[in-house]
């Protein structure tokens, strides 16, 4: 008998990563397919969901054959995916009805906004979330007003609708299993995170018919097996879904209330175990289900910085001050401190605890000494102050103490972010030896679904630590940048353009 492999399927939003972990829980394998994004109009965004499946199978076959194995080596499947992305289908036919909409889409602004005036608070209140033409039931109403088809076979009970995974799912088991699991259904405004139900309020507020939803499951049971005929000719359990924050805060073992991670990329997502308890507080922060088992559901709070990465990224192609991103530490590190330069990259707005969409960016303290490294050292200081920010206020919502954060995402290779980011904390930085945290996320989850594992906290046995950022700075230095940061957004905040 040849060994036998873990599979972790991360879709993202421009492509799938198939991730091969043996049991020791080591990466021995990875395929990767890209996915296109489409824009058919100004502020639209799509995918082609055939395309979205044959990446699957594409990027699956690829870490396979990199060490010359068969998909019969697969002991099970764990899938993370996108989120809110959302598409409808035949359920005679299996065929599209329409591409998928993308979360980024913003063709449903105007309506979510006008529905939001009269109808937040009981979105709030049953979800956690607010209206927002981000999740998925806007796109789903969008869908069945435009679509001539979605009505129609509706009427018939031919309708199926879901995000990725229900698709990935219902693609692998040739059609037989139409599910999803509660950290999916509670990013898509019609799922009662109190109650774990399609809320019958909700559904009649967005006009969404409950026979063509997937059924709600956990995050880790067997759902179903893939057919032979679709999924590289193996009958393999599919046993973990979780949207991919959640998969990253699985991965990083935050199981325990009060744990968090943080994932750097364009911007930063956070995501606090806040245990049993669905923490509604007015900061802005949002609750959901970071995952369920056995029918008892764990919730997150959920923050996240709008530009981070996404500000070095300008200063490469807008200002050409840098030449990579891998530039930036030495030359962070070139200069003592940041000569008095503070960069508020509010390129969209400022997101939590500010809530200011009319926020501009603000470069300020420029003097004649100011030099190129002073203003790149002072653009990775501010992804530290901005998630410093929300911190606090997940700390102060959740009343529970926050020792340390776990980090995953490109820009933790950056030792001077990491760094300050601690010093900016006053915690320490936890960095994992496996960097693709939703992978093992999702791949553990799907252990847990056949039984190879009693429970979630079994991770934390499989989390290994790569390195560990502790604080340095003095308590009145910290203090005194973080007045000085606030001071800088608080200019920024009153900018208006006429």
């Amino acid at each position: 008998m040849g060994a036998k492999y873990y599979l972790g399927l991360d879709q993202g939003t421009t492509g799938v990563t198939a991730i091969l972990f043996d049991q020791e829980w080591h990466v021995v394998s990875r395929g990767y397919e890209k996915i296109s994004l489409l824009y058919p109009k100004t502020g639209w965004v799509e995918h082609n969901p055939k395309e979205v499946w044959n990446s699957v199978l594409a990027a699956t076959a690829q870490a396979l054959g990199n060490i010359g194995v068969s998909a019969s080596s697969l002991l099970c499947i764990g899938l993370n995916h996108e989120g809110e992305t959302v598409l409808a289908w035949n359920r005679a036919t299996g065929e599209p009805i329409y591409n998928a909409i993308v979360w980024q889409d913003r063709r449903t602004s105007r309506r979510a906004d006008l529905m939001a005036d009269e109808y937040n608070d009981l979105v709030h209140n049953k979800t956690g979330l607010l209206i927002d033409s981000y999740f998925t039931a806007p796109k789903l109403q969008w869908i069945m007003e435009n679509v001539p088809e979605a009505k129609t076979l509706a009427g018939q009970g031919n309708l199926l609708i879901g995000t990725i995974d229900t698709w990935m799912v219902w693609k692998m088991t040739h059609g037989q299993i139409h599910v999803t699991d509660a950290s999916t259904a509670s990013r898509t405004l019609l799922f009662n995170i109190h109650t774990g139900d399609w809320d019958e309020d909700l559904l009649q507020l967005f006009d969404i018919p409950i026979n063509a939803l997937p059924e709600i499951k956990d995050s880790a049971c067997i759902y179903g097996h893939t057919d032979p005929l679709d999924f590289l000719g193996a009958n393999i359990p599919i046993s973990g879904i979780l949207v991919d924050q959640q998969a990253a805060l699985a991965g990083q073992a935050c199981v325990t209330p009060g744990t968090i991670k943080t994932t750097y990329g364009t911007g930063c997502f956070m995501l606090m175990n806040s245990g049993e308890t669905a923490v509604c507080a007015g900061s802005g922060l949002l609750p959901t289900v970071a995952w369920q088992l056995k029918g008892k559901r764990t919730y997150a709070l959920d923050g996240g910085v709008y530009i981070t990465g996404g500000a070095v990224k300008w200063l490469h192609d807008n200002l050409n001050i840098i030449s990579s991103f891998q530039e930036t530490e030495s030359m962070a590190m070139s200069v003592p401190d940041n000569g008095g330069v503070f960069f508020v990259p509010a390129f969209t707005g400022l997101a939590a605890p500010h809530w200011d969409s009319y926020a501009s960016g603000m470069l300020i303290g420029l003097t004649g000494a100011t030099e190129k490294a002073h203003i790149v050292r002072a653009t990775l200081e501010a992804t530290a102050y901005q998630v410093r920010d929300v911190l606090d206020i997940m700390s102060k919502d959740a009343k529970v103490p926050i020792t340390v954060m776990r980090c995953n995402g490109g820009p933790t290779t950056n030792r001077f972010l990491m760094q300050f980011q601690a010093d900016i904390l006053g915690i320490p930085l936890d960095i994992p030896q496996v960097a693709d945290t939703t992978a093992l996320g999702a791949a553990f989850m799907g252990a847990v679904g056949i039984g190879e594992y009693s429970s979630i906290d079994d991770i934390s046995n499989i989390w290994k630590l790569h390195h560990r950022y502790e604080p340095k700075m003095s308590a009145d230095q910290r203090d005194t940048l973080l007045y000085n940061w606030h001071r800088a957004v608080e200019r920024a905040k009153y900018w208006r353009e006429d």
